[in-house]
């Protein structure tokens, strides 16, 4: 099998699909990475809370693309093979 754009593209749409399926409540905060461990105004962020942050902000903003480029994957796939 051969590294190809195509490859990398599905690569990156599984990880943002596992990014956007992960539940705040049941996953994250079993593991410490739950909604209450924000830090407070004036602190710089940690690590942790950029990272909390940035699955926040895919989750919000890749929800409806993420369907859109599902649906032509799976067509893609179909089709093509």
């Amino acid at each position: 099998m051969a590294f190809t754009l195509w490859t990398l593209f599905e690569a990156s749409l599984l990880c943002l699909n596992a990014i956007c399926v992960l539940h705040e409540e049941r996953f994250l905060a079993k593991v410490g990475w739950g909604v209450n461990q924000v830090h407070g105004f004036g602190e710089q962020p940690t690590v942790k809370s950029q990272v909390l942050n940035l699955i926040r902000s895919i989750r919000t903003v890749m929800r409806i693309p993420l369907i859109f480029l599902n649906i032509l994957t799976i067509i893609f796939k179909l089709i093509l093979g």
